[in-house]
């Protein structure tokens, strides 16, 4: 397998640069990348300091630079070593300017200036957090989204997910002896949706939490015949209170996350979800 050496360079915090790269590597399956990371890159002396790492180590190089200074010397280098260099937003950015009939301010970092938008985020990140696991139920009808499901459905994780993108949730273990809170069902600001997943799947997770916490696996939290229980009483609530469901077994959190999000976005926009509706899986392999 040839090995690639990815170089990303960025202006900023190199997050934008890291998520398109994730999504372009999704593609190639087995693929041996080395990453090699550059963050902060806003002089031409801090990327002379970098750039023998591109001789050590050639491969492709991925950035994100808005000084022209910086952006030239970084791709005559690249020219000069026979390496291909990208521009990762260079595309979407003309296209804008193309659209909006303005041209881009080139600020390094300008999407992580501290705006409404920032405040608002962790303030849905607060939120989430005080309200993990049940707790704060006085508070639920301020929630942008409440996640209901049995132990293990993933609440918690996508949750957090969904704060950092600036939703406030709430998450609510369903149990079969312990009812959650007589709120949850006469909520009227936030959207309520039931997570849902394979009795299979769900007994192996456990099985595996317990183990990484050094206990005995063999108990009922594990039993598939007590699992299938749980998750009937589950989809019975969901199915009462006319929630929407989403089958989480075969879904990553961000897959989980944007079908929520579409949920969501429907709910505000005045659409109700219909009654009963089936649980959004992803179908057969």
């Amino acid at each position: 397998m040839t090995r690639l050496h990815l170089h990303l360079v960025s202006d900023s915090t190199g997050e934008t640069l890291e998520m398109i790269a994730k999504a372009a590597l999704a593609q190639f399956e087995g693929a041996d990348i080395v990453r090699h990371f550059w963050p902060m890159v806003r002089s031409q002396q801090h990327l002379d300091r970098i750039l023998g790492e591109f001789a050590a180590n050639p491969g492709l190089v991925l950035f994100t630079l808005v000084n022209p200074e910086t952006r030239q010397r970084l791709e005559e280098h690249c020219r000069a070593l026979g390496l291909p260099s990208v521009p990762a937003l260079d595309a979407v950015t003309e296209a804008l300017e193309g659209q909006l009939g303005q041209e881009a301010h080139g600020r390094p970092g300008r999407q992580h200036t501290m705006d409404d938008a920032y405040f608002n985020r962790v303030a849905a990140i607060h939120y989430t957090i005080a309200h993990d696991d049940g707790v704060m139920w006085e508070d639920w009808e301020d929630a942008d989204i409440v996640l209901a499901g049995v132990s293990r459905t993933s609440k918690t994780p996508t949750s957090i997910y969904l704060a950092n993108r600036g939703y406030k949730v709430a998450n609510i273990p369903l149990v079969v002896e312990s009812p959650p809170h007589r709120s949850l069902f006469g909520l009227g600001h936030p959207l309520v949706i039931g997570l849902t997943t394979s009795p299979k799947r769900l007994v192996e997770i456990r099985r595996n939490r317990l183990l990484s916490l050094n206990e005995g696996t063999e108990t009922s939290y594990t039993d598939e015949e007590r699992v299938e229980q749980e998750l009937k009483f589950a989809r019975r609530m969901y199915a009462d209170n006319g929630w929407p469901v989403i089958d989480v077994t075969r879904r990553s959190i961000e897959e989980t996350a944007a079908a929520i999000i579409r949920l969501y976005n429907e709910h505000r926009l005045g659409g109700q979800p219909e009654d009963n509706p089936p649980a959004m899986g992803m179908g057969p392999a």
